[in-house]
C-alpha cells in the first residue's frame, strides 16, 4: 500500500516502486510547515516542502528513528515498524517537520491520508485476489504469498538498523556454530522436517480437544484423513499437522497432535486468515512456542525451484528470554537476561557474506536470509532453520549451507519488546 502527498520527484526505485503511480495531479497537498501522519508498516509516503519552499530542491531528509521510518533523500516516507519518529526536512528556504506514527493495518488511518491501490484513490483497501484453483494434497504449490504484502513475514529487513546488543546476543547463540537446515529428502528412511497439506474448502471438519485450551482456537478443524504429521504417525516429537484451505484462504495449525476417535487431540492450535494481519491475543501461544504460525517461515520446495523466496524464514534456538516481539505473541523462558534472544527476534545474513560458491538452490536461500531474515519462533537447537519435509530436496546442495557460521548473522534493530 501507498500513501503520497504532493511531489514532482520519481519514486525513489531503491526503496519502493508503485505499479502504477497515482499522478501527481490527483494527490493532495498542504502547505503546513509542521504535519502529522500515520501509515502501517511497508507503506510510502512521498514528502515535500511547503509550497512556498518548493522551489528549493537542495532539501536535506532525516528520520528519528530509521528503525521506525526510513526517509530517502529525495523524501519518500517509509514505515519500517510499529513506533513513532520525527522526520525533518531543511533546505535554505525553511523546515518541514513531520511526526510519524507507524501503526498495526487495523488501525484507521487519519482523514488527511489516503490508502491507494493501482486503480483509485480512496480510503478504503482492495482485498487481494483470490487464490488459484491450484493443486491439493502433500506439499502442494501454493502459488502465491501467505499473507499481505505488507505483512511482517514480508517484509524486508536488508536496510533496518543492527540492532546495539547484536554481537552478544550472537555470541550467546553460538557465533562459531554452524547453520543447520532442519529439512530434507532423506534421513532416517525419508524425508524430514514439516509437511503440510492443502485442501479444498469443502474438507470436512473434525472435532479437536486441546491441553491449552484458553489459547487454543477452537475447532472443528479440516485435517484429511491419514494427514501428514511431523516426524511420521510415529512420532514422539512435535507431532505439527499444518493445513491449508486452498478455496476460503486459511491456515489450520496444530501441536502435539494425536488421533482421537473421530477427530483429534492436541497441546495447541491456531486458526490464521491468510488475508489478514490480524496478531493472536497478546500473550497466546500457537502450534509454535512464539505464537506466530509456522507454514510461513519455512523454506518450500516450490519457492526454491521457482527461484525467489519472499518471506522471512523460522529458526530455533536453545535459550530465548522471557520476552517477546511482535508480530510474536508469546514467550518460553524465565532467563530475562537482555542478551538473550526473545521470540520474535529477527537475524539476517549479513550483505558482505559472499554467496557465490553456494549451488543455486542454496542461493535462493541465502538472498531470503539477507534481504528478509528469518525469525526466532521456538526453542531448540541453535540455527537451526525449517523448511519442509519432502522428498524432492537434493539434500547434497542443501548440507552445503552448513557452512555458514552464526557469525554470518546480525540482529536486526529490536523495538516494541513486550516483556511480561
Amino acid at each position: 500500500m501507498v500513501l503520497m502527498a504532493l511531489s514532482a520527484c520519481e519514486p525513489d526505485r531503491a526503496l519502493y516502486q508503485a505499479p502504477n503511480p497515482t499522478p501527481a495531479s490527483q494527490l493532495a497537498s498542504t502547505n503546513e510547515a509542521t504535519v502529522r501522519t500515520a501509515l502501517g508498516i511497508g507503506d510510502s509516503l512521498r514528502l515535500t516542502m511547503p509550497s512556498d519552499t518548493r522551489r528549493d530542491r537542495l532539501v536535506t531528509w532525516t528520520s528519528s528513528a530509521p528503525a521506525v521510518a526510513t526517509v530517502s533523500k529525495t523524501g519518500l516516507l517509509v514505515g519500517r515498524a510499529l513506533g513513532e519518529s520525527m522526520v525533518v526536512g531543511s533546505s535554505r528556504s525553511g523546515t518541514r517537520r513531520v511526526q510519524v506514527r507507524v501503526v498495526p493495518d487495523s488501525v484507521l488511518l487519519p482523514p488527511d491520508t489516503t490508502r491507494t491501490d493501482t486503480t483509485r484513490t480512496d480510503t478504503t483497501v482492495t482485498p487481494p485476489p483470490p487464490p488459484p484453483s491450484g493443486a491439493l494434497g502433500l506439499n502442494a504449490a501454493l502459488g502465491r504469498r501467505l499473507f499481505p504484502d505488507d505483512n511482517p513475514w514480508n517484509q524486508p529487513v536488508d536496510t533496518a538498523q543492527v540492532d546495539p546488543n547484536s554481537a552478544a546476543i550472537i555470541a550467546n547463540i553460538g557465533a562459531t556454530r554452524a547453520f543447520h537446515p532442519d529439512f530434507g529428502a532423506n534421513w532416517n528412511g525419508g524425508p524430514f522436517g514439516i509437511p503440510y497439506v492443502v485442501v479444498s474448502g469443502t474438507q470436512a471438519r473434525v472435532p479437536v480437544s486441546f491441553e491449552y485450551a484458553d489459547e487454543s482456537d477452537p475447532g472443528p478443524y479440516p485435517v484429511p484423513p491419514n494427514p501428514p504429521i511431523e516426524g511420521g504417525p510415529a512420532s514422539t516429537g512435535d507431532r505439527h499437522i499444518l493445513v491449508v484451505d486452498r478455496d476460503n484462504w486459511k491456515l489450520y495449525e496444530l501441536y502435539a497432535a494425536y488421533p482421537q476417535g473421530g477427530g483429534w487431540r492436541a497441546g495447541s492450535g491456531a486458526i490464521f486468515d491468510l488475508n489478514s494481519n490480524a496478531l493472536r491475543p497478546a500473550g497466546w501461544t500457537s502450534a509454535d512456542a512464539a505464537g506466530l504460525p509456522i507454514l510461513p517461515g519455512l523454506v518450500r520446495y516450490e519457492e526454491v525451484a521457482a527461484g525467489t523466496i519472499a518471506h522471512a524464514l523460522r529458526f530455533t534456538v536453545s535459550r530465548t528470554r522471557r520476552a517477546y516481539i511482535p508480530p510474536a505473541r508469546h514467550w518460553a523462558s524465565s532467563d530475562t537476561s537482555s542478551l538473550r534472544p526473545p521470540m520474535g527476534m529477527r537475524v539476517r545474513l549479513k550483505a558482505n557474506v559472499d554467496i557465490s560458491t553456494y549451488p543455486a538452490s542454496a542461493q535462493v536461500i541465502l538472498r531470503a536470509l539477507k534481504k528478509y531474515g528469518m525469525i526466532v519462533a521456538d526453542n531448540g537447537s541453535d540455527w537451526y532453520v525449517s523448511g519442509t519435509a519432502d522428498a524432492r530436496w537434493n539434500d547434497g546442495e542443501m548440507n552445503t549451507l552448513k557452512r555458514l557460521r552464526g557469525s554470518d548473522f546480525e540482529v536486526v534493530r529490536m523495538q516494541g519488546v513486550v516483556r511480561p
